[in-house]
Protein backbone atom coordinates (compact mmCIF):
# COMPACT_ATOMS: atom_id res chain seq x y z
CA UNK A 1 0.00 0.00 0.00
CA UNK A 2 1.03 3.49 -0.87
CA UNK A 3 2.12 6.06 2.01
CA UNK A 4 -1.06 7.97 1.54
CA UNK A 5 -3.23 5.28 2.44
CA UNK A 6 -1.43 4.89 5.63
CA UNK A 7 -1.46 8.71 6.44
CA UNK A 8 -5.51 8.49 5.81
CA UNK A 9 -5.60 5.55 7.76
CA UNK A 10 -3.43 7.14 10.91
CA UNK A 11 -5.86 9.71 10.40
CA UNK A 12 -8.87 7.76 10.96
CA UNK A 13 -7.01 5.96 13.94
CA UNK A 14 -6.21 8.99 15.73
CA UNK A 15 -10.18 9.73 15.57
CA UNK A 16 -11.37 6.63 17.28
CA UNK A 17 -12.33 6.16 20.89
CA UNK A 18 -9.77 3.39 21.64
CA UNK A 19 -11.14 1.27 24.71
CA UNK A 20 -9.95 -2.58 23.53
CA UNK A 21 -7.89 -2.57 21.16
CA UNK A 22 -5.91 -6.31 19.54
CA UNK A 23 -2.54 -7.08 20.31
CA UNK A 24 -1.71 -7.48 16.41
CA UNK A 25 -2.38 -3.24 16.05
CA UNK A 26 -0.44 -1.85 18.82
CA UNK A 27 3.16 -1.57 18.16
CA UNK A 28 4.27 -0.87 21.77
CA UNK A 29 3.48 0.87 24.83
CA UNK A 30 5.32 3.78 26.13
CA UNK A 31 4.95 3.90 30.07
CA UNK A 32 4.81 7.23 31.41
CA UNK A 33 6.88 7.66 35.22
CA UNK A 34 7.57 10.31 37.78
CA UNK A 35 10.21 12.56 36.54
CA UNK A 36 9.63 12.49 33.28
CA UNK A 37 11.13 8.84 32.96
CA UNK A 38 9.70 6.63 30.28
CA UNK A 39 9.80 3.18 29.67
CA UNK A 40 8.87 1.62 25.97
CA UNK A 41 7.42 -2.18 26.02
CA UNK A 42 7.73 -3.40 22.31
CA UNK A 43 4.68 -5.42 21.59
CA UNK A 44 5.47 -5.89 17.96
CA UNK A 45 8.83 -7.35 18.85
CA UNK A 46 7.08 -10.04 20.68
CA UNK A 47 4.81 -10.38 18.08
CA UNK A 48 7.45 -11.07 15.49
CA UNK A 49 9.55 -13.71 18.01
CA UNK A 50 6.53 -15.79 17.90
CA UNK A 51 4.98 -14.65 21.61
CA UNK A 52 1.27 -15.57 21.57
CA UNK A 53 -1.07 -12.82 22.34
CA UNK A 54 -1.60 -14.62 25.56
CA UNK A 55 2.07 -14.52 26.70
CA UNK A 56 2.21 -10.80 25.22
CA UNK A 57 -0.76 -10.01 27.61
CA UNK A 58 0.91 -11.65 30.49
CA UNK A 59 4.81 -9.99 29.49
CA UNK A 60 3.23 -6.51 29.78
CA UNK A 61 0.83 -7.41 32.59
CA UNK A 62 3.77 -8.24 34.64
CA UNK A 63 5.99 -5.18 33.32
CA UNK A 64 2.90 -2.47 34.12
CA UNK A 65 2.80 -4.42 38.16
CA UNK A 66 6.90 -3.50 38.52
CA UNK A 67 5.66 -0.01 37.56
CA UNK A 68 3.27 0.90 38.97
CA UNK A 69 4.01 2.46 42.10
CA UNK A 70 5.65 5.35 39.16
CA UNK A 71 3.22 5.14 36.43
CA UNK A 72 1.17 8.11 35.82
CA UNK A 73 0.50 7.09 31.99
CA UNK A 74 0.59 4.50 29.37
CA UNK A 75 0.05 5.99 25.80
CA UNK A 76 -0.41 3.60 22.96
CA UNK A 77 1.61 3.49 19.76
CA UNK A 78 0.01 1.45 17.34
CA UNK A 79 0.54 0.01 13.98
CA UNK A 80 -0.86 1.96 11.33
CA UNK A 81 0.38 -0.39 8.44
CA UNK A 82 -0.80 -3.57 10.05
CA UNK A 83 -4.43 -1.86 10.83
CA UNK A 84 -4.69 -0.56 7.19
CA UNK A 85 -3.38 -3.67 5.42
CA UNK A 86 -6.02 -5.44 7.97
CA UNK A 87 -8.96 -3.51 7.29
CA UNK A 88 -8.85 -1.89 3.80
CA UNK A 89 -9.21 -5.05 1.88
CA UNK A 90 -12.36 -5.61 4.11
CA UNK A 91 -13.75 -2.01 3.72
CA UNK A 92 -12.53 -2.25 -0.35
CA UNK A 93 -15.10 -5.41 -0.18
CA UNK A 94 -18.00 -4.10 1.51
CA UNK A 95 -18.26 -0.33 -0.47
CA UNK A 96 -17.42 -1.90 -4.35
CA UNK A 97 -20.90 -2.10 -5.13
CA UNK A 98 -22.14 1.11 -3.45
Amino acid sequence: MSPEVFEKWEHIVEDVEKTKIPVEFIKKLVVKLNGRRQRSINVKAMLDQGFTNDEIEVAVTQKLEEYDEEMVGIEFILDIENIAETVQPETDKMLKDL
